[in-house]
């Protein structure tokens, strides 16, 4: 089972996506702050990590640049931040791929 590291801090948005995901097979743990997003990520070895920018504690920029300094696991930031220079930045600081809310399947 591939396991998946959700960061995020609205609770709305962990509900549906872990919701979504857990339906299709994924293990998910679930995280609400940076700071528990990097200690969960050292402590198991994920298959992918969804990350939100703005975080509690830690940003999500920051925890993306830090695990991409000690990991290669797929980052996908999942955030309300659209701006170009927000997605730039994502992708710069090591983001596979960047994903702005609110989506629709």
């Amino acid at each position: 089972m591939s396991s998946v590291l959700l960061v995020d801090d609205d609770p709305g948005v962990l509900d549906v996506v872990a919701f979504t995901l857990r339906r299709e097979g994924f293990d998910v743990d679930e995280e609400t702050d940076g700071a528990r997003a990097l200690a969960a990520a050292r402590s198991r070895d994920y298959d992918i990590v969804i990350l939100d920018v703005m975080l509690p504690q830690v940003s999500g920029t920051d925890v993306c640049r830090a695990l991409r300094a000690e990991s290669d696991v797929p980052i996908v930031m999942l955030t309300a931040r659209d701006a170009e220079r927000d997605r730039v930045l994502g992708l710069d600081v090591g983001a596979d791929d960047y994903v702005t809310k609110p989506f629709s399947s």
